[in-house]
């Protein structure tokens, strides 16, 4: 399930053993887990703290409990501690937490739902701006809203026509089109003003 180092259990039971509660472990939890803003939080947990449904993983003097939604994209995490000259500095890989792509078998809906999530959405994100799918046709038709510094932009047309349709067009097998449902005349924050694009 997860890998804990020994160098890490050693410093988390130092901190556990300063601290001098009975029955203190670590609780473990993904944030936001499947989308792009996934991390991880790690924090210190009495036995009146935990839900009950927590997973136990239990080290050498202490026990550190995975939150039970986040257990699938905790799998495979590995959490090490590295002593440098300047200190020490804890690491938490977890390879599952932003999710995993789906296959080709899977819907065209979820397919067009990771691409614009994980590759779309983070680049608009650097001009404040989103997409949301608002519909997926049986003909392959990926309907959008744009939100953010993206509505009422002027360069929204470009944005859709050569990025994000080319960009699902290329990556999902079964887009045929890309089409903008967005009222771009009620967007209040452009990130470019649709009179000065022009």
């Amino acid at each position: 399930m997860i890998n804990i180092s020994e160098s890490a259990q050693r410093h988390f039971l130092k901190l556990i053993e300063r601290e001098a509660l009975p029955g203190l472990g670590v609780r473990l939890a993904a944030v936001h887990a499947g989308t792009p803003r996934a991390d991880v939080r790690l924090e210190f947990a009495e036995p009146g703290d935990l839900q009950g449904d927590e997973w136990a993983v239990d080290c050498e003097g202490f026990t550190v409990w995975l939150d039970a939604a986040s257990v699938k994209y905790l799998d495979g995490a590995q959490i090490d501690y590295e002593t440098q000259a300047t200190g020490g500095q804890l690491q938490i890989r977890a390879p599952k937490i932003k999710g995993e792509e789906p296959a080709e078998s899977a819907s065209l809906v979820e397919r067009v739902h990771w691409i614009v999530e994980h590759e779309i959405n983070p680049q608009l994100a650097s001009h404040r701006g989103s997409v949301a799918v608002q519909e997926v046709t049986a003909d392959g038709v990926v309907v959008l809203r744009f939100g953010g510094g993206c509505h009422g932009c002027g360069m929204a047309d470009v944005t859709l026509k050569q990025g994000i349709e080319k960009t699902l067009m290329t990556k999902v097998p079964g887009v045929t089109a890309v089409r903008d449902a967005t009222d771009h005349e009620t967007g209040d924050a452009p990130y470019i003003r649709r009179d000065s694009a022009a």
